[in-house]
């Protein structure tokens, strides 16, 4: 498969959290994607465990407040920004970048102190795409003309 060239932010969507064609920093730092997400919990829906949690994304207001239900996510140990490990739950989702679309994972946490809600990691990138630090949003490109 030939690596597709994106930018260092890139407007993806994620069609089963609702999203569309939301900002995305890409992180070559980091090894995982992570999304801005509020209100994490478990809880107990019809004897099954499932997690709970809203995505509140700035300029993104349509979508604010809406509780997300997934019943396939795990825990995974991960470093954060300041080098602390940290407990965060991972979920898997249909993502579409650069006129890709694809499974893969993020973690959950609060970014609200952040400047970008969603964070793109070598994960997702590896084997895909190259990225170009000088410029942004180079996956409408590749994106499907209508």
């Amino acid at each position: 498969m030939e690596q597709k060239i994106i930018g260092r932010k890139e407007k993806i969507t994620l069609p089963e959290l609702g999203l569309n064609l939301v900002w995305a920093k890409i992180d070559t730092g980091a090894y995982t994607s992570s999304l801005h997400a509020e209100e994490i919990r478990e809880e107990e829906l019809e004897g099954k465990k499932v997690l709970k949690f809203q995505i509140l994304m700035p300029k993104h207001q349509k979508f604010t407040g809406k509780t997300l239900v997934f019943e396939k996510y795990r825990e995974k140990k991960v470093k954060n920004s300041f080098g602390q490990a940290e407990i965060r739950f991972l979920i898997e989702t249909k993502i579409q970048l650069a006129g890709e679309t694809f499974r893969t994972e993020f973690t959950l946490t609060d970014r609200s102190s952040m400047k970008n809600s969603i964070l793109l990691g070598r994960k997702i990138l590896r084997g895909k795409f190259l990225v170009d630090v000088s410029k942004t949003n180079l996956g409408k490109t590749y994106r499907k003309k209508k």
